[in-house]
């Protein structure tokens, strides 16, 4: 990941931690000047417990027929190319939320679906009523602007330096492919598609590859961030 000056003789970058890195110390090296020196720092990530949530949903989305593997195999390898590209490097931008209302799921939180254990919450859920319009985090680019079989109405925003926005179950997309957008151009309205229990935005960010957590990327990247709050 670039590092870029912060005009005060240091540095500033982002290194993103996937949610399923083991703890333990991992080396980080850094070079930086003219002659590349090489400066290695050690990273501990330390171990957390999550949390379990337990959600009733259309039994569809916890076991699909047959009929929709196909599509669910290639949505995922859509995803999984475009998070893996990563854009030309651009200095580190503040970060805001996409809506005014509460977070209201943990990253990371363990999900079982009817019964079963499915994938950890890869974003944040925020308290969003149906209509809400969703703002771009940061400038960016839309890489993806379509129907999924999971997420519903999908919006991704390539950021640049691979850092990506995930907006999912919307009622309204109202970005295209390619279309450079703003910070707070309405990219889409909250809405109830996909595999959810009621309107709110799911929001997911990655990281050169990385499943990270928005609210630390807002609070990482700006030091007077629109409020960020999360449940208790």
């Amino acid at each position: 990941m670039p590092l870029f000056s912060t005009g005060a003789g240091g540095w500033r970058g982002l290194i993103g931690i996937d949610l399923d890195t083991e703890p333990g110390p991992y080396p980080i090296v850094m070079r930086a000047g003219a002659d590349d020196a090489a400066v290695t720092h050690v990273l501990d990530v330390a171990a957390k417990q999550f949390t379990v949530r337990r959600l009733r949903v259309a039994g569809r989305f916890v076991d699909p027929p047959a009929t929709v593997t196909e599509r669910i195999v290639r949505e995922a390898a859509l995803l999984d190319g475009i998070f893996s590209t990563i854009s030309p490097p651009v200095p580190t931008q503040p970060f805001q939320l996409p809506v005014s209302q509460k977070a209201i799921s943990n990253f990371g939180t363990r999900s079982v679906f009817n019964g079963k254990p499915r994938s950890p919450h890869g974003g944040v859920d925020f308290a969003s009523p149906a209509g809400t319009p969703i703002e771009a985090p940061a400038a960016g680019r839309i890489a993806l602007a379509m129907p999924l079989y999971f997420t519903g109405n999908t919006v991704v925003m390539d950021h640049g330096q691979g850092i990506y926005s995930l907006f999912a179950h919307l009622s309204k997309i109202a970005v295209k492919i390619d279309e450079q957008v703003e910070p707070g151009a309405i990219v889409g309205l909250v809405g109830a598609t996909g595999r959810v229990t009621g309107p709110h935005l799911h929001w997911t960010v990655r990281l050169r590859g990385a499943r990270v957590d928005p609210l630390s990327l807002v609070a990482a990247t700006n030091s007077s961030p629109r409020a960020v709050v999360g449940p208790p």
